[in-house]
């Protein structure tokens, strides 16, 4: 991506209903599979392994790999711009 920013999504669902879903949505990220609840649980984004499906929330990781602004309520609709502004002063 350009500005050196790299977007990358996680879902809980597996190699082969993850590869389906990003080329349904032409999604221009990679979307990782998180199939043992290991990432949600570091970020946040479950409370537990046998949640079915992750919070909707991101993270701005700065190039030091530390985060810098935390998103815990994402609304695709304006994500992105908030994003790009927030990683522009990070």
């Amino acid at each position: 991506m350009s500005s050196g920013i790299v977007v990358l999504g996680v879902s809980f669902d597996d190699v082969v209903a993850n590869a389906a879903f990003a080329m349904k949505n032409r999604f221009p990220f990679k979307l990782l599979c998180d199939t043992d609840r290991k990432i949600g649980l570091a970020y946040g984004a479950c409370s537990d392994a046998r949640a079915g499906y992750p919070m909707r929330i991101s993270y701005l990781i700065d190039a030091e790999g530390k985060i810098a602004v935390v998103y815990p309520k994402v609304n695709p609709a304006d994500h992105a711009t908030q994003v790009l502004a927030d990683a522009a002063t990070a």
